[in-house]
């Protein structure tokens, strides 16, 4: 599942002005302080918080539309973030460098904007935060903060090439940029049009591969390799497991069971609830768990966190030695298991023994069957990928990057923010308490 993004062709770092160099005078129309590339929630973030400073500042997507994932997050409301935010609730191979700015910046400073624009909200269980109406209240907030301070947000805009300068006269960066071009256009021969830029502070915040329908693409690493920084191998992330052997036969059978569980591998467990899909397993604690596994890995899950069931079972057969193992799960479990799950689980599991009473059955196989109903042993053939996960793990290595201004160590000038960088948090509205967080600490300097 590990990858590195695709690596295009990057265009080296210059430092002369590309082209002719009579074009190399600066442009005061397309002349900024701050180009951020990518309109997404760490980039608008970033783009106000530099505005209110009075930076001139643009911000540039390739997408039709600014803030489409914000749009789709959290079934539509956005989980725009989490009271409880801490440093644990995010990894990363440098799991200290998220703690300044999360600290500069906490979850009550975007509760404050969302409150002053009268956005209603509501918690959900965990702390997590979501809009009443619509994530386009969140968008709509956003875009109009920009607005108030002179951002202007141009779309349908591809970057071609990025190339550096001799900092003169505020110029640091060059870009060239097209228009991206629609079905019709390109049936027509349209050729797409280009536009230069400049500026002195450059912000990558295009995110991370996820979701592609949305836009995602690789041009972030690709920008960061250009510029000599490493990346840590991508992998989608909080995204739902799938399964090819008989067990994906029995999971994609009982497709829209959901129950509360106890999901784990070697390194971390949460309780939390897990659906049935035709696709695999999914739901909050499967999401939750991928952030932590690796292809191969075997993952556990507890269906009955609350019973001991070796326990019950060498109880009941005490006590009632008659009773057969699926009435003694029905009538002493509160009907936990759903009798869809309870019926394939017994033919998967204790199919030879399923109409043998208690008394008859050996105590080991007993004990047997609890374990594995407490600790249900399964290896994933792998993930949906990219195509649904809500982030990407690894990224653009925090190794060089300044943890309390998000600019690059290795050229001046150079921020990257968001998802682009090696955090990821954990599902809840953490990932968006990153963007907020990482794009303030970088709009407070560029």
């Amino acid at each position: 599942m590990s990858q590195m993004p695709k690596q295009a062709k990057p265009v080296k770092p210059s430092n002369s002005s590309a082209g002719n160099p009579s074009s190399a005078k600066k442009s005061t129309d397309n002349h900024y302080d701050v180009i951020i590339i990518g309109a997404g929630a760490s980039g608008l973030y970033c783009a106000l918080t530099a505005g209110r400073r009075g930076r001139r500042v643009l911000v540039l997507d390739h997408a039709n539309k600014a803030g489409k994932k914000i749009l789709m997050s959290g079934g539509g409301r956005c989980n725009f973030t989490n009271y409880f935010v801490e440093p644990e609730h995010f990894i990363g191979a440098n799991p200290h460098f998220c703690k300044s700015a999360l600290s500069r910046y906490p979850s009550w400073e975007f509760i404050g904007m969302v409150e002053s624009h009268k956005i209603a909200y509501h918690e959900r269980e965990h702390g997590q935060l979501f809009c009443d109406d619509s994530a386009q209240d969140i968008l709509s907030m956003l875009l109009d903060e920009c607005a108030a301070v002179g951002v202007q947000v141009k779309l349908n805009a591809q970057i071609d090439h990025v190339k550096t300068t001799a900092h003169d006269n505020g110029e640091r960066f060059y870009l060239t940029t097209s228009k991206k071009l629609g079905k019709k256009d390109i049936a027509n021969g349209t050729q797409p049009s280009q536009t230069r830029y400049s500026c002195e502070s450059l912000v990558v915040a295009t995110g991370g591969l996820s979701i592609p329908t949305m836009g995602a693409s690789g041009i972030g690493y690709e920008l960061a390799q250009q510029f000599g920084h490493t990346l840590v191998p991508t992998d989608a992330s909080l995204v739902p497991f799938t399964f090819t052997d008989k067990t994906g036969d029995l999971i994609r059978a009982l497709a829209g069971i959901s129950l509360p569980v106890i999901a784990s591998n070697e390194r971390i467990s949460f309780k939390l609830p897990v659906l049935f899909t035709h696709r695999g397993l999914s739901g909050p604690a499967m999401l939750q768990l991928s952030n932590y596994w690796q292809t191969g890995e075997t993952i556990s899950i507890n269906l009955l966190p609350e019973i001991d069931v070796t326990e019950l079972l060498l109880t009941r057969k005490k006590s009632h030695p008659r009773q057969l193992i699926r009435t003694v799960l029905a009538e002493n479990t509160d009907n936990a298991l759903p009798k869809k799950l309870l019926a394939a689980l017994q033919t998967h599991l204790w199919e030879d023994i399923k109409d043998t009473e208690l008394a008859n059955i050996k105590d080991e196989r007993l004990t047997e069957l609890g374990a594995t109903l407490n600790g249900w042993q399964l290896k994933p053939s792998g993930t949906e990928g990219y195509r649904t996960a809500e982030v990407t793990r690894g990224g653009v290595t925090t190794d060089e990057v300044s943890s309390k201004t998000m600019q690059s160590n290795l050229q001046d000038g150079l921020y990257f923010i968001g998802e682009v960088l090696d955090v990821t948090g954990w599902l809840g509205g953490y990932n968006f308490q990153w963007a907020w967080a990482s794009g303030f600490v970088s709009g407070e300097v560029v």
